[in-house]
């Protein structure tokens, strides 16, 4: 039986905490693996993916031989070794030429995989435009129908989501949005293109936009598909109880997004009321006495 060792030293300590579960999962990585025999198509292109991926990605540059739909021992070994919930693995054969497998993990368990066979490619060395520096995010373009409708590519969709995404951020400038990804499905194809945005003077506060191409440029064909059961699709989709938001009382918002608030309050006695002590305010002796039902201490003069 596996037995848990207490770590000797800071730096071990240190390395399990980061591992540990989090309310806030850091930035996925992705492990790019080269396939046995990968031919040269297959090996730039997964130079590249990872060009586009950097800082958050490891490229493995030894060959290893493995089929992720056979066996998935060894994706999941290199997964829990590097700590990358997302894999890119290449391969290359006469039944399935120029062979690409795009995954996800869950708890260092094979989630969702999809291979695509590519029929055209475009290198980021062959387009001698400017490119865009190391760790940019980029913005996501999804065009065609079936993104929306086939459930195979409606998870293919949320794969390329997760693994291009990049780091969350919580303010946007004008001039990081440097970077876009174009994804099209159309006659059973996915083209992948990539641009550079460039910001022209427009003779007003809001500039020109245009794209130019960059690289690297995809034409894909889905192949086989793994996807997860939907009950195991939606247990990876749940989150912590301490993130979700707690409901307030009393607190309504009309269609305008305006915020009303309820107080309540008990019932106030104005008799008890603090009043500025002036002369003209204060209470004669027979109005005491009346209140107090007593007899007034004044005695009534005899004729």
């Amino acid at each position: 039986l596996y037995r848990y060792r207490k770590p000797k030293t800071k730096r071990a300590k240190r390395f399990l905490e980061k591992r540990e579960p989090k309310l806030k999962e850091n930035t996925k990585n992705a492990m790019l693996i080269k396939g046995g025999n990968a031919n040269l198509t297959v090996t730039e292109v997964l130079k590249d993916i990872y060009a586009v991926k950097k800082p958050f990605a490891i490229l493995y540059k030894k060959k290893n031989i493995t089929r992720p739909f056979e066996d998935q021992t060894s994706l999941e070994f290199f997964s829990k070794k590097s700590d990358c919930s997302l894999f890119l693995f290449g391969s290359h054969n006469k039944k399935r030429p120029n062979n690409l497998v795009i995954g996800r993990m869950f708890d260092y368990h094979v989630l969702d995989m999809i291979e695509l066979g590519i029929e055209k490619f475009v290198s980021l060395k062959d387009v001698k435009n400017s490119k865009c520096p190391e760790g940019t995010k980029p913005m996501l373009i999804f065009a065609g129908e079936m993104f929306d409708v086939n459930e195979e590519y409606r998870r293919l969709k949320s794969l390329l989501i997760d693994f291009f995404r990049g780091p969350t951020v919580t303010s946007i400038r004008l001039a990081g949005l440097e970077y876009v990804l174009h994804f099209t499905a159309v006659d059973g194809k996915i083209y992948m293109r990539s641009y550079k945005v460039l910001l022209k003077k427009s003779g007003c506060k809001i500039p020109r936009i245009e794209l130019e191409e960059m690289g690297p440029s995809l034409d894909l064909v889905m192949r086989r598909t793994h996807l997860a059961s939907d009950d195991l699709y939606k247990l990876s989709l749940k989150q912590p109880k301490a993130l979700k938001p707690k409901k307030k009382k009393n607190i309504s918002h009309d269609v305008f997004g305006t915020t009303y608030g309820r107080i309540h309050m008990q019932k106030q006695d104005l008799g008890k009321l603090q009043t500025r002590k002036m002369k003209g305010l204060k209470k004669r002796p027979a109005e005491k006495s009346a209140e107090d039902g007593g007899v007034s201490p004044k005695k009534s003069k005899s004729a």
